[in-house]
């Protein structure tokens, strides 16, 4: 060794893992450490290192005396910063989400620690005030079955699961603060993640009146990169008794982790959609394994993968009695659940608007009270078709859909190129005739201002989304997931155009919909409060009569086994393999899957494909755009998934190293299959 490179005197080798993209070096290598460098050079700081030639970013995972390497090993470029920033936790949790989803450590990791900020780890770190919890709110835990009981188990800090499902017109903030509270009382910490940044800002809200600031951190991307990691680090350095975030907070380095609360499942953000696209539901319910700690999955609605795990018996349920329910909901009707209504209004079944939806609004307005209107989609009239033979009206530039908007003057506009075409012709029969596929939220809005003159209307979307309202007579126009909290509830809800929700391609289409139908119905008064609900739906179909009954347990039993019955997650594990033709069959061949050795230990495994990248579909990346790319599914028995995803890794590695054909995209139970 040279005199200006002396190798440490304590533990010289750092093994690291450096944030390489391929995935035939997601694997650690050994460096030398300086002497210089070994006080700062510790486990879980980041670091740079020459690999290939070039500089590229890593973590240090471990010092040791010796090197399985048997060449000559390499230096550490320099420590970027002592912070130790990958913690125990949060390394075994990567690990064991990359053998969950078949991806890579490295890519796990971007998505687990943010971008490092070098002024605000210079940063003083301001010492938090003594911290003392208050008391959850055991009177409003009464309601549910063994709700008083699940506190008490939080606070005794012993590992309880549960699937939550929260009553209508329950303050859900409120009720997860009490978890919190609970948690906080037996001397651990709590973390819950939620889909979006209105959901953290209303949690946030609660928990800070009754945690207090100090106690509380809040994680969102909108935050900006420098205030996130300013409250991430935070975070790691145990500043934080409460975190609050949305899908990547659920990697949050939280200390002495007692509780993982995730609400509202079957929200698609809660999905990532970059590799290896893990969902927050299963990293929270891995990390719970792991930590042996409390978690709690909570929503109006449940998703069939809530009820698998309570099947299982991983997780009880936490819910109310039907008596307690029934105090709590209101009233909900079907457009043909009433033969005197329909012997009414004949027309009401074919009607956007019809009588019963009209009169629930007006009597709620009469009683000074706001009537909520969801509607499945934002913008005037976002899909036109022809009028005689319904073919949808594409842009001729992009094939893109064609909407109209308020200046209808101008003719229809491209949803995707912005482009207007003034004279709209059908592509089929030639006719210049249109009509609505789909009435969006402000045509709406117009409608129910020309029927209820001198009423205010408000809209709430993604363009626009408001919080609250007040409590006098007023129409609120919201797309699902937009609506606002009136005070003291709704006097009745309208649920318009079901049949857009229902009538999805996709396969997720029932359950999506329910949930999206009883998170506005909870916002509205109990039934001897006078509030209704009005889906504009037929009362016949099995997901509007779940809704009318308010079972969304009864609804996810079905759903769970319908799955089960045809072969879909969760009933087993399924992976999605999207690429070139020649790529997705080069990897099941060394993958063995079907016939090899390695396919064997797969059992049965299922291949079916190909078929073409389903509409909507991201192509995968680093494909050549003029590529053809096909999707081909793998489906095992619900006890191979680690099996399924290690043969998938190991083969992706293999190709990768190889180079001999086109990357191909590896999901393990995605979202949407078609």
């Amino acid at each position: 060794m040279t005199a200006e490179r002396k190798a440490a005197e304590h533990e010289p080798i750092a093994r690291v893992l450096p944030m390489l993209t391929v995935p035939h070096l997601d694997r650690e290598f050994d460096y030398l450490v300086r002497e210089e460098q070994s006080d700062d050079a510790q486990p879980g700081v980041r670091v740079r290192v020459r690999f290939h030639g070039r500089l590229v970013d890593a973590f240090v995972l471990e010092r040791r005396w010796n090197t399985d390497h048997e060449g000559k090993l390499g230096w550490l470029d320099r420590v970027v910063s002592p912070e130790r920033v990958l913690t125990p936790e949060v390394r075994r949790l990567a690990d064991a989400v990359s053998a969950r989803y078949a991806g890579t450590r490295a890519d796990v990791l971007r998505l687990a620690i943010p971008p490092r900020h070098a002024r605000v780890e210079k940063e003083t770190a301001a010492v938090p005030p003594p911290f003392e919890a208050t008391a959850p709110d055991a009177a409003a835990w009464a309601g549910y079955a063994g709700g008083p009981a699940f506190l008490t188990a939080l606070e005794e800090a012993r590992a309880v699961r549960a699937v939550w499902q929260a009553l209508p017109g329950e303050s859900w903030t409120d009720r997860i603060v009490d978890m919190a509270a609970a948690t906080l009382r037996g001397g651990r910490r709590v973390l819950a993640v939620v889909p979006d940044q209105r959901d953290v800002d209303a949690l946030s809200h609660s928990a800070v009146a009754r945690c207090g600031p100090d106690a509380v951190v809040a994680l969102s991307a909108g935050l900006g990169p420098t205030a996130r990691y300013r409250r991430w680090l935070s975070v790691l350095r145990g500043g934080a008794h409460f975190v609050i975030g949305t899908r990547s907070a659920v990697f949050a380095p939280v200390h002495d982790l007692g509780l993982v609360v995730v609400w509202d499942d079957g929200d698609d953000t809660l999905a990532e959609p970059r590799a290896p696209y893990p969902h927050a539901r299963e990293v929270a319910m891995l990390r719970a394994h792991q930590l042996r700690c409390g978690a709690v999955i909570g929503g109006f609605a449940r998703t069939a993968e809530a009820q698998a795990l309570v099947r299982s018996g991983w997780a009880h349920d936490l819910v109310a009695s039907r008596p307690v329910l029934r105090e709590r909901a209101p009233r909900v009707v079907a457009l043909d659940d009433d033969g005197f209504e329909q012997e009414r209004d004949p027309a009401a079944r074919t009607a956007r608007l019809p009588s019963v939806a009209l009169r629930a609004a007006r009597t709620a307005l009469q009683a000074e009270q706001p009537v909520l209107v969801q509607v499945p989609r934002r913008g005037y009239v976002p899909s036109l078709a022809c009028a005689r033979c319904r073919t949808v009206a594409r842009c001729r530039h992009c094939t893109g859909p064609l909407s109209l908007t308020e200046r209808r003057a101008v003719g229809a506009e491209c949803r995707w190129c912005g482009r207007v075409d003034p004279s709209l012709r059908c592509v089929r029969c030639g006719s210049d005739a249109v009509r609505a596929v789909v009435i969006g939220a402000r045509r709406t809005a117009e409608e129910f201002g020309r029927a209820f003159p001198g009423v205010p209307v408000i809209t709430s979307s993604g363009e626009h989304m408001v919080d609250t309202v007040d409590s006098g007579a007023g129409l609120v126009i919201a797309t699902p997931g937009a609506e606002p909290v009136a005070d003291g509830g709704y006097g009745a809800a309208l649920l318009l155009d079901g049949w857009a929700l229902l009538g999805r391609q996709d396969l997720r289409a029932a359950e999506d919909t329910l949930r999206r139908w009883l998170a506005a119905a909870a916002l509205v008064r109990p039934h001897r409060d006078g509030g209704t609900v009005v889906a504009v739906a037929e009362a016949a179909i099995p997901t509007v009569q779940m809704l009318i009954r308010w079972d969304p347990v009864g609804a996810a039993e079905a759903e769970l086994d319908e799955r089960a019955e045809v072969g879909l997650p969760p009933s087993v594990h399924m992976a999605a393999l999207d690429g070139t033709s020649d790529g997705v069959a080069a990897l099941l061949a060394e993958a063995g899957i079907p016939g090899s050795a390695l396919g064997s230990a797969l059992g049965s495994a299922d291949v079916l494909g190909p078929v073409e990248l389903p509409v909507g579909a991201r192509r995968p990346p680093g494909l050549d755009p003029s590529a053809e790319v096909v999707r081909m599914l793998v489906r095992v028995g619900r006890d191979q998934g680690l099996a399924l995803a290690s043969a998938l890794r190991g083969a992706t590695a293999v190709l990768s190293a190889r180079r001999e054909h086109d990357p191909v995209r590896v999901q393990i139970d995605p979202l949407h299959f078609g």
